[in-house]
């Protein structure tokens, strides 16, 4: 049926022998046929569409009138492929990148996306004691794959769809009703949540229970929960020990774990408050862990007090670090610009990296995705392990390096702390190149802004802390310059330092910070 140049492509599901005459899943597309990833092409061939399904009785074979059909759900209606495509230009991009297809074919992969979860729906609805699941094998060539327990009725049911050559049905054992009730007895012997804690692995065809927090790998219950699920069932870790959290907004991120690159707030002798941002997480060889950041956020000037730092200063409020008084852990004297903050009370629990049941986290910078980043647009905000430092003598000019900085100026209304950044500028990391050390830090060609002090420069590739943001260029607002300099003090240099003077032993982390640390250890 033709409307305006659309052909309504409409799937009749044949949904038993017994005389009901189906339901019809109606699929918009355009008045020519899609064309997939070789140039051929595809359409909807006979079928009825929803409205044109007829649901009058018929007679069995012994003359008696068969029950009349079931309520049908209404019409799913799914948008023409190139539409899906022009909607996703990203998810277009990354089919034809990841599995080296054409746009088209991409195009077509995406419209049988969008018609899978109201056939989901449908499924479940009409064959509660077969179907079992889903699944959009890419790599397998953009096949739509359906579990079933009884895959020749689904088989036929499904016949009629538009793109049907791309849709497989494959036998299982267990539906998905029997395996969520499966998943719903296990969670309920572990004290947990189905859904949240015990999953259905629809692939596998069994019933998965995630360890880690709401069920430790050593609970004494598991082996009986197991058992008793009645279908099969396996344990996973929740987090494996790669696993390390996702990156945050630098002024929003008051949840663990603490990061390099996050939103600091300091409170002024005069009443004001300043912005900065963290460095690198760092451990004394107590075991205690401190956050690294820039002196001039607490030294001199306006801080002649014992400074407190806080994320979010206006909002949650939520503690961080203090100047630590004994000994002393700061200095406002380029190279030598750090403050070696240590949590202030409970502060470390809260900022605590999540314990694992395998190994121990890795200690992250922040990567946030900003506008005037072009890498964001195909790798998108994440956390950068940190794996050590590079020595400033190492540091050659050339190099390209990364920086995090959380400097803000909030809109009309918007309740934030303004670091003086100006209207524009986006706090999150920036990538740029190493123009010299002529001033004794790290010079570089990376924009930043007032409240970026003290935030991380790194190499993106491997995780190297390299150094702390101390000045730079004037400026405010967008990043507009492309020559804009900016220096960093060295952490290397900081570090010798304050070892120097101290004795403490301090290292950039690799891992944590962790809970627990050693008992009786001063906050200051």
């Amino acid at each position: 049926m033709r409307i305006r140049g659309r052909v309504v492509l409409a799937a009749a599901l044949a949904l038993s022998t017994m005389g009901t005459t189906g339901v019809a899943l109606a699929v918009d597309r355009d008045a020519g046929a899609a064309t997939g990833a070789t140039g051929g092409t595809w359409s909807a061939g006979t079928v009825p569409v929803a409205g044109e399904v007829r649901t009058s009785a018929r007679a069995d074979t012994a003359g008696r009138a068969a029950a009349p059909a079931a309520a049908r759900p209404a019409p799913v209606v799914t948008r023409p492929a190139d539409q899906v495509a022009q909607a996703a230009p990203a998810s277009v991009s990354y089919l034809s990148n990841r599995y080296r297809v054409a746009p088209g074919e991409a195009a077509r992969r995406l419209a049988l996306q969008e018609l899978s979860a109201p056939l989901a729906d449908t499924l479940a609805a009409r064959f509660p004691d077969s179907y079992a699941g889903m699944w959009l094998d890419q790599a397998g060539g953009g096949v739509l794959t359906i579990a079933a327990t009884d895959p020749v009725r689904v088989t036929e049911t499904v016949a009629g769809l538009p793109d049907a050559r791309h849709v497989t049905v494959v036998p299982v054992r267990y539906s998905r009703r029997d395996l969520d009730a499966a998943a719903t007895r296990v969670a309920g012997a572990l004290g947990v949540t189905a859904g949240q804690d015990v999953l259905v692995d629809e692939r596998a065809n069994e019933v998965l229970v995630l360890t880690g927090d709401g069920v430790p790998a050593d609970d004494a219950r598991l082996a009986g929960a197991l058992d008793a699920a009645g279908v099969p069932a396996r344990t996973r870790a929740r987090f494996d020990e790669g696993t390390i959290p996702k990156a945050c907004d630098p002024r929003y991120c008051a949840q663990a774990p603490m990061r390099g690159g996050i939103r600091l707030d300091v409170p002024r002798d005069d009443g004001t408050v300043g912005g900065c941002t963290t460095g690198f997480n760092v451990r004394a060889k107590s075991g205690r862990y401190y956050v690294l950041t820039a002196g001039h956020c607490v030294v001199g000037g306006r801080h002649q007090r014992v400074d407190d730092t806080w994320h979010q200063f206006l909002g949650p409020k939520v503690p961080v670090g203090l100047e630590s008084t004994n000994p002393v852990l700061a200095e406002n004297d380029f190279p030598n610009d750090y403050a070696v903050l240590p949590y202030a009370k409970g502060a470390s629990t809260r900022w605590a990296y999540p314990r694992r049941t395998v190994g121990n986290a890795p200690s992250l910078v922040n990567y946030w995705c900003v506008a005037d980043n072009p890498a964001c647009a195909s790798k998108g905000s994440h956390d950068v392990p940190i794996t050590g430092v590079t020595a400033y003598s190492a540091v050659q000019a050339g190099w390209v390096v990364c920086a995090t900085g959380s400097a803000y100026t909030p809109k009309a209304g918007e309740q934030y702390v303004d670091s003086g950044a100006g209207a524009g500028y986006l706090p999150g990391t920036r990538c740029g190149e190493v123009i010299g050390k002529a001033s004794g830090g790290i010079d570089v060609r990376v924009c930043a802004r007032p409240g970026d002090s003290g935030g991380p420069l790194f190499t993106e590739s491997n995780g190297r802390a390299l150094g702390i943001l101390h000045n730079g260029d004037p400026g405010e607002g967008p990043c507009t310059n492309p020559d804009e300099q900016n220096t960093y003090a060295p952490v290397s240099v900081i570090l010798d330092r304050v070892n120097d003077r101290t004795g403490l032993g301090f290292q950039v982390a690799t891992q944590g910070p962790l809970l627990a640390p050693p008992a009786g250890s001063s906050n200051r």
